[in-house]
C-alpha cells in the first residue's frame, strides 16, 4: 500500500447503558437524546467530512447510529456515488471492533434482527460479515470472548482488515486510475467504536480508567496512521491529533504500557474469567460477587 491512511478513530455516543450500572443489563442499547445531540455536534464540527472515503463501525446499535447521525454529510456522498453500484451500504459493520466485555448492553443483536432495523432504513448499513454467532462472547471457544490474548487477536485483525480495505481503495479513486487521471488518493477511513475496545485496537492504554473501562468520552475522535510493519499493523496517533490532546506531554514508555496492560489483564480475569456475565456486580443469576 503506497498511497497513506489516516484512520478517524471514534467513540460512539452516549447509550442507555452509560446513564448507570442498572442499565448494563439492557441488550444492545441504542443512543440517549443527548447521545444523539453528540452525534449531532460532531457532525457539525468534524473538519474532515471531504476527505473520508470509507465509514466503519461496530455492528452494535448504538455505533451504528452514531456513525450514520454524525458522518451524514458522508453517507449521503458515498450514497450517492454509489448508485447503480453492487454494494450493500456505505456503512461497513464490522464485528472484530465491537466491544470488549459479554455484559448484555456489550452483546450485538441477531443478525436477522439487525436486517429487519437497518434494512428498513434505507440499506445504508452493509451487513454482509456480521454472522450468526458474532454476538457469542461466553462460549470458551469463541473468538469475542473476553479474554486478552483474544482481544489482541481480533484488534490485529481489526487492522489487517482495514489495512486491506485501504488497499482496495474506493470506487472513485479506482475510476480516476482507470481514466488515467492522476495517482490513487490517501484513503481516509473512519472506524465507530467502543470505549474499551479502542485500547486494544490502538495498542495504547495510556489515560485508562479502570472503573469506566476507557480513556475516552462518548463521540471523541483521533486520527492515526495506518502503518504496516513486519511484525503487523499498528495505528499510530498522528501528530496534529496528539497534540490537540495531549499538548507536549510524552508518550508512555513501553514499560508503563506493559504495566497498563497487566492491570488491564488482571481486571479482564476478575471479571470475566469464568465466563458468566455480571451486572451491578450481580452474577445474572442473582448471587452477589465481588467486581
Amino acid at each position: 500500500m503506497s498511497q497513506k491512511t489516516i484512520i478517524y478513530l471514534v467513540r460512539h455516543a452516549q447509550g442507555h447503558h452509560n446513564l448507570c450500572a442498572a442499565n448494563h443489563a439492557l441488550p444492545d442499547p441504542s443512543l440517549t437524546p443527548l447521545g444523539e445531540s453528540q452525534c449531532f455536534a460532531l457532525r457539525d464540527s468534524f473538519p474532515h467530512h471531504d476527505k473520508i472515503t470509507h465509514l466503519v463501525a461496530s455492528p452494535m446499535r448504538r455505533t451504528l447510529y452514531t456513525c450514520l447521525l454524525s458522518f451524514q454529510p458522508v453517507v449521503e456522498r458515498l450514497r450517492v456515488a454509489h448508485q447503480g453500484e453492487k454494494k450493500r451500504g456505505v456503512v461497513v459493520a464490522l464485528p472484530e471492533v465491537q466491544e470488549v466485555s459479554n455484559l448484555p448492553c456489550d452483546v450485538g443483536s441477531a443478525p436477522e434482527k439487525l436486517h429487519e432495523e437497518f434494512d428498513a432504513q434505507g440499506g445504508l448499513v452493509d451487513l454482509e460479515l456480521v454472522k450468526e454467532g458474532w454476538q457469542d462472547k461466553e462460549s470458551p471457544e469463541s473468538p469475542w470472548r473476553p479474554d486478552m490474548e483474544k482481544l489482541k487477536a481480533r484488534a490485529e485483525k481489526a487492522r489487517r482488515w482495514l489495512f486491506e480495505l485501504a488497499r482496495q481503495g474506493s470506487p472513485s479513486s479506482a475510476r480516476s486510475q482507470a481514466d488515467g487521471v492522476g495517482e490513487e488518493k490517501e484513503q481516509h477511513i473512519v472506524v465507530v467504536t467502543h470505549g474499551g475496545f479502542l485500547h486494544f485496537l490502538t495498542q495504547d492504554f495510556d489515560g485508562m480508567d479502570l472503573n469506566k473501562g476507557t480513556g475516552w468520552e462518548n463521540t471523541e475522535w483521533r486520527s492515526y496512521e495506518l502503518v504496516a510493519e513486519a511484525e503487523g499493523v499498528r495505528l499510530k496517533e498522528t501528530d496534529e491529533s496528539w497534540r490537540k490532546r495531549k499538548g507536549d506531554a510524552k508518550p508512555l514508555t513501553e514499560t508503563e504500557q506493559l504495566e497498563l496492560i497487566a492491570a488491564v489483564d488482571d481486571r479482564l480475569r476478575q471479571e470475566f474469567g469464568d465466563g458468566v456475565r455480571r451486572v451491578g456486580g450481580k452474577r445474572e443469576g442473582g448471587e452477589r460477587i465481588d467486581v
